[in-house]
């Protein structure tokens, strides 16, 4: 069966509601337990294996350029840092991205997020440094509302950018055009979006602590993760709709 290409050919239908720019993310993805994930995702979202594996991932980035369409950007949403522990799903046939958590440095940011969109975002301290290329990056949540999670790194890009070609882990891993969520596990909404092609690159990461994954209840396997590193992605985000 000839590998099919994930990245949509067109924007989906009607306007776009918000624009961001995603920047210097790492993903580190490890296998996981699917029978871990079932009672975590309702059971109208089939958890979607590469290879007989399922996946978890966790990457932290910076935001930048956060707008919604036709207003001018709000002081102290429009930048900061956001960190997400993420799986991956699929509906009627659609492949998608299932979301444990979502911390974020703007307080602003997630109150907004959680109302708009039903993901689980968690306010957090953080702080991301560059020098030289390389990333420090650290994250302690402070909600009270989750359990907590802490996240501390130092990572970089290495080699040249590439596509990853259909069918293999890499494309598999991200290039995914819609994120699933439910607020009662019963209701389930889908939030699209679009951007061009991930450029992405190997990485290379020292991890210091990451107690994010263990925050969801599940463990993942051992071993090094597999990592990746984007320097900067926009996207545009359209409004969720209820699928279920």
């Amino acid at each position: 069966m000839e590998p099919v290409d994930r990245h949509p050919a067109q924007p989906p239908d009607g306007p776009w509601v918000m624009a961001q720019r995603w920047n210097n993310l790492l993903f580190a993805h490890w296998r996981c337990s699917i029978e871990e994930l079932r009672p975590l995702i309702p059971a109208p979202l089939e958890i979607e294996t590469y290879e007989g594996s399922a996946w978890i991932s966790v990457t932290p980035f910076y935001m930048s350029g956060v707008r919604m369409r036709a207003a001018p950007p709000v002081p102290t949403a429009t930048a900061f840092e956001e960190l997400n522990v993420r799986t991956y799903v699929t509906l009627d046939g659609r492949p998608g991205i299932w979301f444990f958590s979502l911390d974020c440095a703007s307080f602003l940011a997630v109150g907004g997020a959680r109302v708009g969109s039903y993901l689980p975002y968690f306010h957090a301290s953080m702080r991301m440094t560059r020098k030289d290329g390389t990333f420090e990056y650290d994250s302690q949540r402070i909600s009270k509302d989750g359990p907590p999670a802490a996240f501390s790194a130092t990572y970089r890009g290495v080699g040249v950018p590439t596509f990853a070609p259909p069918g293999t882990l890499e494309h598999f891993l991200t290039e995914r055009y819609s994120l699933y969520a439910s607020p009662d596990n019963r209701r389930i909404w889908r939030g699209d979006i679009y951007h061009a092609r991930w450029g992405l690159q190997a990485a290379e990461a020292q991890i210091d602590t990451n107690t994010m994954i263990s925050a969801t209840g599940i463990r993942a396997a051992g071993g090094e993760p597999l990592l990746q590193f984007s320097a900067f992605q926009d996207v545009r985000v359209w409004w969720p709709v209820r699928v279920r």
